[in-house]
């Protein structure tokens, strides 16, 4: 089983418009509304897939609410810790005749220090054990840097598998406790680092830095141009087939999704990187905060190219 931890999720509202205009009223072509956040992300892929998982997180009021009944009517299994705060909502923006996306994030509630030690307890006795555990997104008021750092060392003892798909100060303290798997994009790689990756070179460069800190397998996606992966062993380039792009809201949780769900089945970094920038690629090609579908994951699979790079 795959378990996911998801500390400020969120409910996405998405709006499609013909043309946004500043300034003047316009009007919507389409609304819909989904559960947000990394880790939920994640889980919502690994069921899609066919896989076994259980979203952990904080949900509260009615946003919390109405989170949960979409994912259960979704069949994906929660188990959330409940928090006096409303839980947050974004908003995306697609405008048609640009192409463009506007995302509009908001902070998080407020997080109680007896409501965060609920929900560690609860992730430190989860049964029956999972072998992978999920690490996802930002982290919400209230809610100490290091959270992740102390949550992957618990869980590590506990002879389970961690991932961390994290940013800035969150993916900086997380690392210092060597999760196993980790997936920055570019510039959060950037920024963990502290240096510039311009080039593959420099990309390899990076997940040989990430590998030689204590993680065993660290994957930066790069968008169109899929992804390089490595374990201590091999560096991969997995690169995608082209495909026409609607919306890139989840598309790094779906690769997540993918690689973690793969591996958990024993497969090879090398399968797992193509079920990982497979699944990336799926959801891309749905629009709003909608993700991939397993149909799409499939049919672009044998058209993910892997390339074997020096160590």
């Amino acid at each position: 089983m795959i378990a996911t931890v998801t500390l400020n999720p969120s409910l996405d509202q998405h709006v499609v418009v013909e043309n946004l205009v500043l300034d003047e009223a316009n009007r919507w072509i389409s609304y819909g509304r989904e559960p947000g956040g990394k880790g939920i992300n994640v889980s919502r892929v690994v069921c899609e897939l066919g896989g076994d998982t259980k979203a952990y997180g904080f949900v509260g009021g009615f946003h919390g609410g109405l989170l949960k009944t979409i994912l259960k009517q979704k069949d994906v299994p929660c188990d959330f810790t409940l928090i006096k705060g409303e839980t947050r909502s974004n908003f995306i923006i697609t405008d048609l005749r640009s192409h463009r996306q506007t995302r509009i994030s908001a902070p998080g509630p407020e997080i109680a220090d007896g409501e965060l030690k609920k929900l560690i307890g609860k992730i430190n006795s989860i049964k029956p054990k999972p072998k992978y555990v999920v690490f996802a997104g930002s982290v919400p008021p209230g809610v100490p840097v290091d959270i992740y750092k102390k949550m992957i060392e618990k869980t590590k003892s506990l002879g389970i598998v961690t991932v961390l798909d994290s940013a800035d100060q969150w993916l900086k303290e997380g690392i210092k406790a060597k999760p196993d798997i980790i997936k920055p994009n570019v510039r959060e790689a950037q920024d963990l680092l502290g240096v510039e990756l311009k080039i593959e070179e420099d990309i390899v460069y990076a997940v040989k830095t990430m590998i030689s800190s204590g993680v065993k397998v660290a994957a930066i996606s790069r968008g169109r141009e899929g992804m390089i992966i490595a374990d201590k062993s091999v560096v991969l380039k997995v690169v995608p087939p082209d495909v026409q792009v609607m919306s890139t809201v989840g598309a790094g949780d779906s690769s997540v999704a993918g690689l973690v769900l793969e591996l958990s089945h024993g497969g090879s970094l090398e399968n797992a990187s193509r079920y990982a920038v497979a699944a990336g690629t799926a959801a891309t090609q749905t629009s709003g905060t909608e993700l991939c579908h397993k149909a799409d994951v499939q049919k672009i699979l044998p058209q993910v190219m892997v390339e074997r790079l020096l160590f």
